[in-house]
């Protein structure tokens, strides 16, 4: 069982004044993903860094973690990230 971390930015856009999850990219390190996250909250209403922890051959996540959050970003992000 190899665990593989993966850095990722979601953004978040606005539809019908309400919050929604827009594109996530992929960051090569932590650092990587804060700086593309504040970078784009500039442009967007909010972004979040991730980190991502999941097993590499099933794919199975063992855990998700909010390194930053930029901007608006809904109230539930957190909690939904950990149900999925």
């Amino acid at each position: 069982m190899t665990m593989r971390t993966t850095y990722l930015v979601q953004t978040f856009i606005l539809k019908r004044k309400r919050l929604c999850p827009g594109d996530q990219q992929v960051s090569p390190t932590v650092n990587g993903a804060l700086k593309r996250a504040e970078a784009m909250a500039t442009r967007l209403p909010g972004t979040a860094a991730i980190q991502i922890v999941a097993d590499d051959e099933t794919g199975e996540l063992e855990s998700a973690t909010i390194l930053g959050r930029f901007g608006e970003v809904p109230e539930d992000f957190a909690e939904t990230l950990q149900a999925a």
